[in-house]
């Protein structure tokens, strides 16, 4: 026994020395690990042979002499087990089989991936809280690292949109509504769905993905159709508009009609749903004088009424499938109309047309070129019969009236300014009402001056120009009519300012004459003092060429008047200096008075009376004598500039001597007498 025991261990090491052997056959091995040196060593006895059997995991391991080697990188994606079969041969004859198992070990090397880069989601604007919007197995990320455990966290990309979606939980990515949806404040909204391999962010190592959730809000049917215009109470709720409408008794007005504050229309609450309205009349009518249209709501009559009456209709809109209605009502009353009359939109109108028009041609808008002269006037108690007013012209015989359209009706070959009355009438109610055209007939091409009815000037402007500033009343015929009464209506553009600005400087231009007028009559004797012979020679006459003949016919024989001094005229002007003075009592009585005014002692002596008046556009002053006998003609006397040296005339007295009056005996020195 004690033998045996001995030999034991040398039998063994025999039969080790007969077979293959390897110190170690279990491995493990990190994945994406690059394994350098041999695996395991292999003792081979002698005369025998190790090969890789088929079975090993192929192009895994390799044999260089006696040891074993791993030919690959191990991915624990790929293969989690690597095993190498290696048999020992003594010749063709296997006399041992080895097995070496290689253990690869996961590393966390691949990031989570979602199936989806963008997700768009319509949500339904009547969702219940709490309700999950997107499943979980639809939201969910895949890691290649299988043992890897995924968190999940929100973020929001429209501000504001975090409070209405959450996740179920960090590991369970489902979409879960928070709070109610409101289709007109939220319509859409982004939100960042991230995915982490690792718990806490700064692990190493650690993969993120994400991905982006686009939540279309549908609109709900949750709101009833809305007459128009309504006035919300809140940001859901709008109170409905009511109308109100006026007609004519005993007539029947073939159109729609005109309803305040609007026609009747309803839409859907709901812009979103958006559903098309009905509309019908529940109740408020027993004869039927009223009829609705289905489609679009105009209101028509379908026979008269006889006697005034008001009508409280109940008309209902509804959508169109009959899922939501409201109503409103409409009231319209039934009165005379007796002693309606038109109203027009303006006093006067302004226009322009160029010269030699032909016959139809559109008068322009001054305040707007581009368009034609429109005159509109309506009926302020009955909008439905504004159809059934028309228009025409009364007192012109150059234009027409084309509808609400102004048009030549001649050949226009005079240049200027016409004026016409336009009359409208409601041929329903005979009711008329009239107004003002003023129309410029002004040169194609070309701006020019053109007469004003006071004889001055005022620009010509090109077709389609701006209207310079409305006639002063006091310079311009003024039409008679209704429309007289009415305010002037003024509008004022780049020309008419231009026009402004030349008007002013005319009269710049006036006094500037007049300073030089009076300077010379200041020192006219100073700067005359060595060519006095020369100017006793010539006649002391100036002319006023502001005071054109038309204006001095409004200067006639003053007719009989109480006595006493009269004044009359446009505004005062300066006192008149002494020299002034002296000059007009120099003039005398005129010649051809009766002798009673010729002679100072007489109780019906000529009394001189030195008017003020000074229009802007003269240089001189008038001086007008009246006679205190009621019965004698009264003389007037104009004298347009007062010559500088009539104050020291030698023996004269008077500037109606000889030298003043011409052959005929007319009176001389620039005096003019009426």
């Amino acid at each position: 026994m004690g033998a045996w025991a001995l030999l034991l261990p040398l039998l063994v090491a025999t039969a080790r020395a007969q077979v293959c052997a390897v110190s170690n056959n279990i491995f493990e091995v990190q994945e994406n690990t690059i394994q350098s040196g041999p695996l395991a060593h292999i003792d081979v006895p002698a005369g025998q042979q190790v090969t890789l059997g088929s079975s090993s995991t192929p192009f895994a391991f390799r044999i260089q002499g006696t040891e074993l080697f791993l030919n690959v990188t191990p991915d624990y994606e790929e293969n989690t087990l690597l095993e190498a079969h290696l048999e020992c041969k003594s010749g063709n004859t296997v006399v041992t089989q080895l097995r070496v198992i290689v253990f690869v070990l996961d590393v966390n090397d691949n990031p989570p991936k979602f199936p989806f880069k963008l997700r768009v989601e319509d949500v339904p604007e009547d969702s219940k809280v709490n309700t999950t919007v997107i499943p979980e197995t639809e939201l969910e990320a895949q890691d290649p690292d299988k043992d890897d455990v995924l968190f999940y966290t929100l973020q929001e990309v429209t501000p504001g949109a975090g409070s209405f979606f959450s996740l179920l939980g960090t590991n369970l990515p489902a979409l879960r509504l928070d709070r109610p949806l409101d289709f007109y404040k939220w319509q859409n909204m982004s939100l960042l769905l991230l995915v982490r391999d690792t718990q806490e962010e700064n692990a190493q190592p650690s993969h993120t993905a994400t991905a982006t959730l686009v939540l279309d809000v549908r609109p709900a049917d949750l709101r009833p159709p809305w007459f128009l215009p309504c006035a919300y109470s809140d940001l859901y709720v709008c109170i409905n508009a009511e109308y109100q409408g006026a007609i004519p008794t005993g007539h029947r007005l073939p159109a729609p009609l005109v309803l305040r504050p609007g026609p009747i229309y309803a839409v859907d609450g709901d812009r979103g749903v958006n559903q098309r309205v009905l509309y019908s009349i529940v109740t408020g009518q027993d004869d039927g004088t009223f009829a609705i249209d289905a489609n679009s709501g105009n209101l028509t009559m379908t026979r008269s009424v006889p006697s005034p009456k008001t009508f409280t209709l109940l008309v209902k809109g509804e959508q169109s499938d009959g899922a939501r209605y409201s109503v409103t009502w409409v009231t319209i009353e039934a009165r005379s109309a007796t002693g309606s009359v038109p109203q027009f939109l303006q006093s006067r109108y302004y226009g322009t047309v160029a010269l030699n028009s032909a016959v139809g041609v559109e008068v322009r808008d001054t305040a707007s070129p581009s368009l034609p002269l429109r005159v509109s006037a309506q009926d302020p108690d009955f909008p439905d019969l504004n159809s059934a007013i028309t228009y025409r012209i009364t007192n012109n015989t150059d234009f027409r009236m084309d509808g609400e359209i102004v048009r030549t009706a001649a050949q226009l070959t005079q240049e200027g300014v016409s004026y016409a009355e336009v009359e409208a009438m409601n041929t329903v109610t005979a009711g008329t009402a009239r107004s003002v055209l003023e129309i410029q007939v002004l040169e194609p091409q070309g701006p020019a001056p053109t007469a004003s009815p006071s004889g001055g000037s005022t620009p010509t402007l090109e077709p389609g120009t701006s209207q310079p500033l409305a006639p002063d009343p006091s310079r311009t015929p003024q039409p008679s009519g209704p429309a007289q009464s009415q305010a002037e209506d003024r509008r004022f553009s780049a020309v008419d300012m231009a026009a402004l600005g030349g008007v002013l400087g005319a009269l710049l231009l006036l006094a500037l004459i007049a300073l030089v007028i009076l300077g010379h009559k200041q020192f006219g004797r100073r700067l005359k003092c060595c060519s006095r012979k020369a100017l006793d020679h010539q006649a002391l006459a100036f002319d006023n060429q502001a005071f054109s003949d038309p204006q001095e016919a409004n200067w006639a024989p003053a007719p009989r008047a109480s006595p006493g001094p009269t004044r009359a005229g446009p505004p005062e002007p300066p006192e008149p200096t002494p020299q002034e003075a002296s000059g007009s009592a120099a003039a005398g009585p005129a010649p051809g008075a009766p002798e009673a005014a010729r002679d100072g002692g007489s109780p019906a002596a000529v009394r001189s009376i030195l008017t003020k008046e000074r229009r802007p556009d003269e240089g001189g002053y008038k001086a007008v004598w009246f006679g205190e006998d009621i019965g004698a003609e009264a003389d007037v006397v104009v004298l347009n500039a007062p010559a500088p040296d009539a104050a020291r005339a030698p023996d004269s007295g008077s500037e109606h001597s000889g030298d003043g009056d011409d052959e005929d005996g007319e009176p001389g020195g620039g005096s003019t007498y009426v």
